[in-house]
C-alpha cells in the first residue's frame, strides 16, 4: 500500500468527494491456488459461508444432492480439513436440501444464511422451510427450530450481540419481510415487512458503532437499490441509503465504511457514497481485516482496496458465489460446485 494513499484519502472523505473506479479483466497474480479441501455432498448447491476467526472454524451452508439432505459443513481453516456435518445423521433435525420451488421464485431450499454465536457456542441458520435452524456446536445438532411464519425461505442472517438479538430475511415471500429473534428466548420478537412491490432482501450486518443492522436491499424496475437501517429493539427502520445499483451481498469495513456486491462503498453513518465500482454480478462479499481488502464471491474473485475502496483486480476460480477469508492467515475459501472448497493464499511479498 502506498503511502500516499493513507495521507489523501481520509482528506477525499471529509471533503465529501466520491471516488470512481471502473472495474477491468485484470488478473491479480499474487494469489494461489494452494489446496482443495473435497467434500463429499460434491457441492451440488450451496449458499453461505461464515468464518469464526477465534476458533479458525468455517461454516458452509450446503444443501446437499437432494430433497432433506441439507446440511452445515465444518472446516477448520487451520489445517484445511473437513471435520464434522450438522446433522450427522438423516435420523436427527436437519435442513431442506435442494427442493423445486412451489411457486416461481419461491425458494424452499436450505440451509441459506449462517451465523455464528461464539459465546453460546451456536450457529443460526436460516432454512427452506422459513424457519431458523439453532445449532449447538458442542453437541453438533440442531437444538431448537423457530418458525418465521412464510412460506419461502428464511434467508440471510445477522446478530446483535449488545441485544442478543437475530435479524433474518424472508426475500421471495409476498410480501417480503424481516423477522427478529430473541438469542436468548429463541422466540420471535417481531417482524418488519416491505411494500410488496419490493423485489427481494439481501445480506444483513451488525453495526457495532451505531447499534443498527443495516441490510442490502435489490433495486427493481421502479426503485433504486438501497442500504437500509434497522434498530433493532424497536424493529423500525431509521434511515434508507439509496445507492444507484442493486446489491446483494454487504460487508462493514473500517471507519464505518459499507461495500456493497455491486461495488457501491458508502458512510454507514450517513450513507454518504464514496466510491463507486464496476464490478461483475455477485453476492457474498467478505471483509479481511487482516489484509484491509473486501473480496467478492464470483467466478472471477473481485478484490477491492478498504483503505482507497478502489478495484484491484480479480482472483480467478472456478467457484461461485460464496466466500469467506480467515484473517489469521489471509487465506480466501472459495466453495465450488463439483469440486470442494478452493483456498487461496496470497503470495509472500
Amino acid at each position: 500500500m502506498q503511502p500516499t494513499k493513507l495521507l489523501t484519502i481520509p482528506l477525499l472523505v471529509l471533503s465529501g468527494i466520491s471516488l470512481c473506479g471502473v472495474a477491468s479483466t485484470q488478473v491479480l497474480s499474487n494469489y494461489q491456488l494452494v489446496t482443495t479441501i473435497p467434500m463429499d455432498t460434491n457441492l451440488q448447491s450451496f449458499d453461505i459461508a461464515w468464518i469464526d476467526q477465534d476458533s479458525q472454524r468455517l461454516y458452509l451452508a450446503d444443501r446437499g444432492n437432494g430433497r432433506g439432505q441439507g446440511r452445515v459443513d465444518v472446516i477448520s481453516t487451520y489445517a484445511n480439513v473437513f471435520l464434522f456435518r450438522v446433522p450427522s445423521s438423516s435420523a436427527e433435525t436437519g435442513f431442506a436440501g435442494i427442493v423445486p420451488a412451489p411457486t416461481p421464485g419461491c425458494n424452499v431450499g436450505g440451509p441459506n444464511g449462517v451465523v455464528a454465536i461464539p459465546l453460546m457456542n451456536q450457529l443460526y441458520v436460516g432454512d427452506g422451510d422459513s424457519t431458523v435452524k439453532v445449532v449447538d456446536l458442542a453437541a453438533r445438532a440442531v437444538v431448537a427450530v423457530i418458525s418465521t411464519g412464510g412460506k419461502c425461505r428464511a434467508d440471510e442472517l445477522a446478530y446483535d450481540p449488545l441485544d442478543h438479538i437475530i435479524m433474518i430475511t424472508n426475500p421471495s415471500d409476498n410480501p417480503p419481510y424481516l423477522t427478529f429473534i430473541s438469542a436468548d428466548s429463541q422466540t420471535v420478537l417481531g417482524k418488519y415487512t416491505y411494500p410488496s412491490t419490493q423485489s427481494g432482501l439481501e445480506q444483513p450486518v451488525w453495526n457495532p458503532q451505531t447499534s443498527r443492522f443495516l441490510i442490502s436491499v435489490p433495486g427493481a424496475s421502479a426503485t433504486q437499490g438501497s442500504v437500509d437501517e434497522f434498530e433493532p429493539l424497536t424493529m423500525t427502520m431509521t434511515n434508507s441509503y439509496k445507492i444507484g445499483c442493486s446489491p446483494a451481498g454487504l460487508a462493514l469495513g473500517p471507519l464505518q465504511r459499507i461495500m456493497t456486491s455491486c461495488g457501491t462503498a458508502i458512510d454507514a453513518r450517513n450513507g454518504n457514497i464514496l466510491a463507486t465500482n464496476t464490478l461483475s454480478a455477485g453476492d457474498e462479499i467478505w471483509f479481511n481485516p487482516g489484509n484491509n481488502l473486501y473480496y467478492f464471491g464470483n467466478a472471477n474473485l473481485g478484490v477491492i482496496d478498504a483503505e482507497t475502496n478502489q478495484f484491484l483486480g480479480n482472483v480467478t476460480t472456478s467457484g461461485g458465489h460464496a466466500l469467506a477469508v480467515d484473517s489469521n492467515t489471509n487465506y480466501i475459501y472459495a466453495p465450488t460446485t463439483a469440486v470442494g472448497i478452493q483456498v487461496f493464499a496470497p503470495n509472500r511479498q
